[in-house]
C-alpha cells in the first residue's frame, strides 16, 4: 500500500498533528490547512518561503506525517483538493456539466435542460387559469407581485410589462415590503407570486395576508404540493419540479418565465388599446407617459 493510501485525508492528518508540533513544523502545518489549493501546485521552496523556515523543515513536516517526502505529500493534496472541488462543483452546478467541458458543450447542455423544461410546462400549465388570472389582472384595481432572490427575475420581468401596458401593479420583495404590500389588497385585487420551491416563509405570509384580505391569489411554482401552492387559490405548476443543483434551477426558471409571458400576453388580449405599436417612438414604450 502506498503513502497516499495510508495516510488517508493528507488535511486531516495535519490537522491531527498540528497540537503536537511547534515552531517553524507549526507553521508549515498552519499554512497547509490554510491554503491547500496553493500547496498542493506549489513546490517545497514557495512552501518554505511562505512558512518562513527551510525546505529540510518541511521535508520533515512531510515524514512525520507519514509520507516518503514532500512529493508525497503534495500529490495527496492534490488528489484531496480535486476531490473537494469535483464535490463543490457536483453539489452547485450538478453533474450534467463538468469543470472542464467546452463551451459548446455547456451551451448544448443548458439549451437542452431549458427545451425539457418548456416541454413540461406546455404540458402542465392550466390554461384555463391563465385565462382567469388574465381576467382578473385585467380588470383589478390593483395587482402585487411577489419574489425573493432567484423568483424575482421572472416576478420582475412580468410586473415591468404589466406596467408597459398600463396595468396598475406593484413589485415587492423582502418581508417588511411584503407585508405592507399584501395589507394593501382587498376584494377585487390581485396577488401573484412566484416560487420556485413553494415554502419560502417570506412569500408564503405575502399570499395568506393577501388572501384574508380578499384579492385573489396566484402562484407560479414548481412544486404545486407545497404550502404556498396549498394556500393560493390559483396554482400554476410549472412541470419541472425543484432540483439541487443550479443546473436544475435554471431549467425550472424557463418554465417560470414561460408562465410569466403567457399570463403577460394574455392580459395585453384583453386590453388592447394599451398597446403601442403606432407608438412615435416606436413599439414598446410606456403607455403612461410624464405628460399624460
Amino acid at each position: 500500500m502506498g503513502d497516499m493510501e495510508r495516510a488517508g485525508n493528507p488535511l486531516q492528518q495535519v490537522k491531527r498533528a498540528l497540537p503536537e508540533l511547534n515552531g517553524a513544523m507549526q507553521r508549515v502545518a498552519e499554512h497547509i490547512l490554510a491554503n491547500p489549493d496553493e500547496v498542493a501546485r506549489g513546490s517545497i521552496t514557495k512552501l518554505a518561503e511562505a512558512a518562513q523556515t527551510s525546505a529540510a523543515t518541511v521535508t520533515r513536516l512531510s515524514t512525520h506525517l507519514g509520507f516518503a517526502g514532500y512529493p508525497a505529500l503534495r500529490a495527496a493534496l492534490a488528489m484531496e483538493v480535486g476531490r473537494g472541488i469535483e464535490a463543490g462543483w457536483a453539489s452547485d452546478i450538478g453533474m450534467a456539466i463538468g469543470p472542464a467541458d467546452p463551451p459548446e458543450q455547456v451551451l448544448n447542455v443548458l439549451a437542452s435542460t431549458q427545451a425539457n423544461a418548456l416541454r413540461n410546462a406546455l404540458a402542465s400549465i392550466d390554461l384555463a387559469a391563465a385565462a382567469r388570472v388574465a381576467d382578473s389582472i385585467a380588470g383589478a384595481r390593483r395587482t402585487h407581485i411577489y419574489g425573493e432572490w432567484g423568483d424575482a427575475i421572472p416576478a420582475r420581468e412580468l410586473y415591468i410589462r404589466l406596467l408597459r401596458i398600463g396595468i396598475p401593479v406593484w413589485f415587492f420583495d423582502g418581508p417588511q415590503a411584503g407585508s405592507i404590500g399584501s395589507g394593501l389588497l382587498e376584494s377585487g385585487d390581485v396577488a401573484l407570486v412566484v416560487t420556485r420551491q413553494g415554502n419560502d416563509p417570506a412569500t408564503l405570509e405575502f399570499i395568506k395576508r393577501s388572501k384574508a384580505g380578499g384579492a385573489l391569489t396566484v402562484a407560479i411554482t414548481g412544486v404545486a404540493d407545497s404550502p404556498i401552492g396549498r394556500v393560493a387559490e390559483v396554482v400554476f405548476d410549472t412541470g419541472t419540479p425543484v432540483g439541487g443543483t443550479w443546473t436544475e434551477l435554471f431549467a425550472g426558471r424557463a418554465s417560470d418565465t414561460l408562465t410569466a409571458g403567457l399570463l403577460f400576453v394574455l392580459v395585453a388580449q384583453r386590453v388592447p388599446d394599451h398597446l403601442t405599436a403606432n407608438h412615435p417612438n416606436g413599439p414598446g414604450q410606456p403607455v403612461i407617459t410624464p405628460d399624460s
